[in-house]
């Protein structure tokens, strides 16, 4: 493949390597970045994990060595930037990793995307794209083999992560027989998928289960059942105290309905609305989010539209997702 060769051959080349993720990183962003940090220090490399903002507390088991850093504390640390390659994990735009650490491209040599998310040809023929990976950690992994560097448990548990995640717990199509050989590797470290589930998912408080509840109250769908939403407004989440970053999962409870064919979730924030689609069948939500403003997955996608009342855009949103169908 074209794509391994020119990761390959630009990290052979590369001493001083930069990587990073878009704002708002999940887990999948963060466990990529760490565990190809950790791969390329251990040949030698001068590698480091530079992000818009600072680690969120949540995601720190993940980093035990500490080589994630926030773009203040790395300008902090180096007078001048002398960057040979410039690595951006899970996403393909330099829009979405933030004004400050997007400065840093100017003074790198080499870019490069590592990502599974849809983009142009043009793109994808000189970055790492690979859509048909279940998450960005699975190209990774498969990347860290390629560099002939062996899987510490620190690496696979990152990795395992960020699959985890981005799969919904293995439960989206994307996931192959690849998918969970790649994952038999990892576990081989001494990942004990338990542990990895619970410091991802777990340790919740009551107050996210009351949330969860009521969300999952406001659950509705068509009248012949293919769509599914739910909504989450602003004043609940300060009610129940509960971070946007929590909520994601709660859409894919809806996938379990019978004859569901598109689940919806709403979500108020900062004056806009998100709203997040995931195809529990055949249907590619990737191309409505973008017929609607966005985009992402066939399997999992989500735009953001102006608040102008939840449930008016509850109402214009499912019509058009009608249509659609």
């Amino acid at each position: 493949m074209n794509q391994v060769k020119r990761f390959l051959n630009l990290t052979k080349m590369a001493k001083n390597i930069v990587i990073t993720t878009h704002v708002h990183p999940d887990a999948d962003g963060i466990g990529s970045e760490i565990a190809l940090c950790l791969a390329l220090r251990s040949m030698g490399k001068n590698a480091v994990c530079v992000n818009e903002e600072p680690l969120m507390d949540r995601y720190c088991y993940l980093d035990a060595q500490d080589v994630v850093m926030s773009f203040p504390e790395y300008k902090k640390k180096n007078k001048e930037f002398n960057i040979d390659l410039f690595i951006v994990t899970d996403t393909n735009s330099l829009e979405r990793i933030g004004a400050k650490t997007q400065t840093l491209v100017s003074h790198a040599k080499d870019l490069l995307f590592i990502d599974h998310h849809p983009c142009p040809k043009e793109l994808k023929a000189i970055h790492c794209v690979d859509t048909n990976m279940a998450a960005t950690g699975e190209l990774v992994g498969n990347l860290i083999e390629e560099l002939g560097v062996k899987f510490t448990k620190e690496m696979a548990l990152a990795i395992y992560t960020s699959i985890l995640i981005d799969t919904s717990s293995f439960r989206y199509p994307t996931v192959t027989g690849d998918t969970h050989r790649l994952i038999a590797k990892l576990m081989d470290t001494g990942v004990e998928p338990p542990f990895a589930y619970n410091q991802i998912y777990g340790a919740k408080k009551i107050s996210y289960m009351q949330l969860l509840g009521t969300v999952l109250a406001s659950a509705q769908s068509s009248s012949d059942g293919k769509i599914a939403w739910i909504k989450m407004t602003d004043r609940e989440l300060e009610k129940f105290n509960v971070e946007h970053e929590d909520t994601h999962g709660f859409i894919n409870h809806l996938l379990i309905l019978d004859k569901v064919k598109v689940a919806c979730m709403f979500r108020e924030s900062n004056g806009h609305v998100k709203v997040s689609l995931r195809s529990a069948g055949d249907v590619d939500v990737g191309i409505m989010a973008q017929a609607l403003g966005g985009g992402g997955h066939d399997h999992s996608a989500a735009t953001i539209v102006e608040n102008k009342g939840i449930d008016d855009v509850i109402k214009s949103t499912v019509e058009k997702i009608k249509l659609m169908l």
